[in-house]
């Protein structure tokens, strides 16, 4: 189980998650297992039903092997792997 928390409160599970290769156009080319700089988050089902999909990272401010701290175009998140409490930051 994978939580990601939106600096504005906003809160997003998911079974797997999936780190998203764009196209020149801005559609999901490839889908990679770990993030960078440049692809964008996207939160499973791989689908068109998909529970969540960020813009493109722009800055990685902390990887580990349970968290991933990032800044995107347009806001900062946090996602965490396995159990959460949702009361934590």
């Amino acid at each position: 189980m994978y939580t990601l928390k939106r600096g504005d409160g906003l809160v997003k599970r998911s079974e797997d998650v999936r780190w998203i290769e764009f196209d020149e156009y801005g559609r999901g080319k490839e889908l990679h297992e770990t993030p960078k700089v440049g692809l964008g988050l996207i939160m499973s089902p791989f689908n068109m039903f998909f529970t969540w999909q960020t813009t493109e990272v722009t800055e990685l401010l902390e990887v580990s092997e349970n968290c991933v701290k990032f800044r995107t175009k347009n806001s900062d998140y946090e996602l965490i792997k396995g159990n959460d409490d949702l009361d934590k930051s």
